[in-house]
């Protein structure tokens, strides 16, 4: 086969294709008609001699041929996507790029106003989308729909790029009204009431069994290997939600500590440390592979991995 006379956009056909497996979806992801979208699975099939996708009761179904060129076609158009990427200096005082960053309400009060703040001086029209967790999948950042991701992540797609911005640990937070931070130990920690807090990796959230230890996350996991356990009386996926709520005199919010600092001038709480050892949580920043070399998405990452290395350090 001369590869002179194959339209490489077809590749582009596929990978949309076995991604979306609706000829509809594949043809408004692209900006072309159904019509223009069905005529390219056409000769996708003459190409390869393959079907490639079957319509069956569960919709498009890829042919065995189909799964073993996804990956490889995946690996062609993200090497096209680098040799073809324009090599000049992105000028980020000129700019007024929108980025889109989802972040966990952890880092969005801990790390993103100190890129804003940084943002105004260098970049005075470059604009920040910051989205939650729950508004991105990882096909959203596969894709390069969204910039980058900064949260904690239990798991991760391989093909990410991605950066551990910094290390934390826990705080408690805790009414200055609270009976029990006169005498703060682990048993008057275990007799209180607790506010529990988390959102990790991205996608909708469920709700939480309270029973479901191993779901709670690394507090409640610690607390288990000790024999113990702590009474939660409230939910919540937002660290600042959390924070509030530990102003209640019978409420202890543990949370990072970059966050319980953002407290210290609110003569209503107290900070202390937790009576027992918490592993620290990790901060990562993560993207596509299609984005790795785009001189303004290599540019935000320095800024924020440098942002985030000032704020470690204070």
């Amino acid at each position: 086969m001369n590869i002179a006379r194959i339209d490489l956009n077809l590749l582009v056909y596929l990978d949309v294709l076995l991604r979306e497996r609706n000829v509809t979806k594949a043809a408004n992801q692209l900006g072309i008609s159904q019509p223009a979208m069905s005529n390219g699975l056409k000769r996708l099939r003459a190409l390869f001699d393959d079907p490639l996708l079957i319509r069956t009761s569960e919709g498009m179904t890829p042919t065995e041929r189909a799964k073993e060129l996804e990956p490889e076609v995946r690996s062609i158009l993200v090497s096209l996507e680098k040799t073809v990427q324009p090599r000049t200096e992105f000028s980020a005082k000129d700019s007024s790029r929108v980025f889109r960053i989802m972040a966990s309400d952890y880092a969005e009060c801990t790390l993103i106003p100190a890129i804003l703040s940084r943002l105004r001086n260098l970049a005075p029209n470059i604009v920040l989308d910051i989205l939650t967790p729950s508004d991105v999948t990882f096909l959203d950042v596969e894709q390069g729909r969204v910039d980058m991701v900064i949260n904690r992540f239990d798991s991760m797609p391989q093909s990410f790029h991605q950066k551990t911005l910094w290390y934390d640990n826990f705080s408690c937070l805790l009414s200055k009204d609270n009976p029990v931070l006169g005498s703060f130990n682990l048993d008057t920690y275990l007799q209180a009431q607790h506010v529990w807090v988390s959102k990790t990796g991205m996608g909708i959230g469920v709700g939480v069994n309270p029973a479901d230890v191993q779901r709670l996350g690394w507090v409640d996991e610690v607390l288990k290997s000790l024999g113990k356990k702590r009474q939660i009386t409230i939910f919540t996926r937002h660290y600042q939600a959390a924070a509030l709520m530990a102003e209640q005199k019978d409420l202890i919010a543990t949370v990072p500590s970059k966050l319980a600092k953002l407290q210290m001038s609110n003569n209503r709480v107290s900070i202390m440390p937790p009576p027992f050892e918490i592993p620290p949580l990790e901060l990562k920043m993560a993207w596509s592979p299609l984005l790795q070399n785009n001189p303004a998405h290599q540019w935000m990452r320095r800024l924020i991995t440098e942002t985030a290395e000032t704020l470690d350090k204070s």
